[in-house]
């Protein structure tokens, strides 16, 4: 049992590893194995293949569900996942097109560079598109196999003679002292922000195999594809390329070396090497950013939905937009790759600091502007000490970016939580009010206030407070059961009037004469508390509890001055076409008109009902 457990969860680690492979890491170690030498390889390697494993460690961790931390985690932290996305693809596209096609295909217009690195984006959007991340790892197990065996034909078919014994003496600004502290903290925090290892952790953990087994076997491969790559590139000679920037790099050095006898064995096989790093990166990314952005949407109420396919919503092709735009600026200034790595070592660690601390259940108070704005300080700093010779800089760029989670890392060193176990806060005002958490992490809402007229005998005051509706009425003694039993029904008929009100406050312009559609209730459901009695003062609230594409779902509640919660329920409206009476999507208007009082989507400002004792207090 125990074995078979462990190979299941072994066969995670090929497409743990191929994943990983983009292309910071497959063009970086070919390098930096020659501008720092070995050293800077070893510390390069093993911070990745290490940050990697301990990744697969924490979440595989018996105490700690991946997905239920997650689920916790995910909606918080949109920003990271989806720009380290973005990153990987943008990164993996630049540096295919700066160090593979123009020196293998020396004669060939740029067009046709670029045609090929596009049919490889295609073919890994389509396989991402048809497959689930389960048939992903078998998919990927086959490539392991045909990427070992290109690696090894590469390397067999390496031209002579083009190896260096002497190695390349770095600038100051490039040396394994001045990148060692961005290396270590930038590459051993990456898989934190990668949307494709929690997708992966996530199924691992449900098919009952162990993440921790999964990730430090994929940490073994990818630690063994680092060494392959920096071996290709010391068997190939140096080819140093120097970038707008400045900086010297050797990311070409197969490419150019393959490239100096013509087509040939090796050169295939080198670009099959190539292919598959690409394609895997580009399938895991599709396959991952779909899974969360479906995730993310699924339970959103964002009136935007109404307009937008959920389909086209959670497509990754917009991301994937965004990355193709990116690859273009970044050729545009034609920066050398190691300035591409400045992100991971300043802007996003902040942000990713605080993302572990929530993993390791030590919550901390999270602000992301804070965090963003230390790190794009950071990456300035970083910036001007890389461009501007003053190789100090570069590590300091770093200890800026940690400035910024001080308490995050307190959290972690100290083993404390920002905020006492099991409480949730809600600001209401400069002062916090602890409360005890529910399941939904539901906030209580606020009693409605009160609003007076000069003569409550009157006809209703109503007005909105906030996201509810209000109405008041004084009942008299034809609403009441002293003449008969009709109250019950006098609670619809306020409900009813109190939702006419609400819907001529939203849309004054309405005609019932000139309207498109109309709006029929679907269904009503009512709990029945208490009876009222006569003037007795009563509130009538009312508010859109959710909707999806077709219905809204209004939700209301009878409250008495003097006897607390008399009744609540909601109530699903349709809407029709007035010819055809065909039903329709929320119409535009209507989203135009309700969107001032549309329901939130975070947990925080979602509105439970307010048990009788509580409005009986209030």
């Amino acid at each position: 049992m125990m074995r078979t457990r462990f190979l299941r969860s072994l066969s995670w680690a090929p497409t743990i590893s191929l994943s990983w492979m983009w292309g910071l890491g497959f063009f970086y170690s070919m390098h930096i194995v020659w501008i720092q030498g070995w050293t800077g390889f070893w510390v390069f390697a093993l911070a990745n293949a290490i940050g990697l494993a301990l990744f697969g460690c924490v979440l595989g961790s018996a105490r700690r569900d991946p997905e239920t931390v997650f689920g916790r985690i995910g909606p918080r932290f949109v920003s990271i996942f989806l720009l380290c996305q973005i990153g990987a693809v943008a990164i993996t596209l630049f540096s295919i097109g700066a160090y593979v096609w123009p020196l293998l295909l020396p004669g060939e217009s740029a067009s046709t560079g670029l045609a090929l690195t596009a049919l490889m984006v295609v073919f890994g959007c389509a396989v991402g598109h048809t497959s689930t991340l389960r048939r992903l790892r078998f998919l990927h197990i086959g490539y392991l196999a045909l990427a070992l065996a290109a690696i090894a034909v590469a390397w067999g078919f390496m031209p002579e003679g083009g190896a260096s014994p002497v190695a390349i003496e770095p600038p100051a600004t490039l040396s394994v002292w001045t990148f060692l502290l961005p290396t270590l903290v930038g590459f051993a925090l990456g898989p934190w922000g990668d949307l494709q290892h929690w997708q992966r952790a996530i199924e691992i953990r449900r098919s009952g195999a162990s993440p921790a087994i999964a990730y430090v076997g994929g940490g073994v491969i990818f630690l063994g594809f680092l060494i392959a790559n920096a071996v290709l590139a010391r068997s190939a000679g140096a080819f140093i390329q120097v970038g707008t920037d400045g900086a010297i790099g050797a990311q070409a050095s197969v490419a150019a070396r393959f490239a100096s006898e013509g087509f040939g064995i090796g050169m295939v096989a080198f670009v099959v090497w190539v292919a598959i790093a690409a394609v895997t990166t580009i399938d895991s990314f599709y396959c991952a950013t779909r899974w969360y952005l479906s995730s993310l949407l699924s339970g959103s109420m964002h009136p935007a939905l109404a307009f937008v396919p959920v389909a086209a919503a959670t497509s990754p092709l917009w991301l994937l937009a965004v990355a193709v735009a990116a690859t273009g600026v970044m050729s545009a200034f034609g920066l050398s790759q190691t300035a591409y790595m400045m992100p991971y070592a300043t802007l996003l660690v902040g942000v990713t600091v605080c993302l572990f601390a929530e993993c390791l259940g030590r919550p901390t108070r999270f602000d992301a502007l804070t965090c963003y704005l230390w790190g794009l300080a950071a990456a300035l700093v970083f910036f001007v000490g890389y461009r501007g010779d003053l190789p100090l800089l570069v590590p300091v760029s770093t200890l800026i970016a940690l400035v910024g989670t001080i308490r995050p890392l307190q959290a972690i060193v100290g083993g404390r939580s920002q905020a006492p176990a099991g409480l949730a806060t809600v600001r209401d005002g400069p002062t916090p009010h602890p409360i005890a958490a529910s399941p939904s992490n539901a906030v209580l809402a606020r009693p409605a206030s009160v609003i007076t007229t000069a003569n409550s005998n009157g006809g209703p005051a109503h007005g909105f407070d906030g996201q509810w509706f209000v109405m008041q009425i004084t009942p008299t003694y034809d609403d009441t059961n002293s003449v008969g039993n009709v109250y019950f029904a006098n609670y619809v008929r306020w409900v009813g009037k109190a939702r006419e009100l609400f819907f001529n406050a939203c849309m004054p312009a309405f005609e019932l004469e000139t309207t498109r559609y109309y709006v029929l209730t679907k269904s009503f459901q009512h709990d029945f508390r208490r009876e009222i009695a006569e003037f007795e003062p009563a509130t009538i609230r009312i508010r859109i509890a959710s909707h999806n594409r077709k219905f809204v779902t209004l939700g209301h509640e009878i409250v008495s001055e003097r006897h607390g919660l008399l009744g609540r329920g909601e109530q699903d409206l349709m809407f029709v076409d007035r010819e055809s009476f065909k039903p329709l999507d929320i119409p535009a208007d209507i989203i135009r008109g309700f969107l001032p009082f549309w329901p939130s989507s975070r947990p925080q400002d979602v509105a439970v009902p307010v048990p009788d004792e509580v409005r009986k207090a209030s």
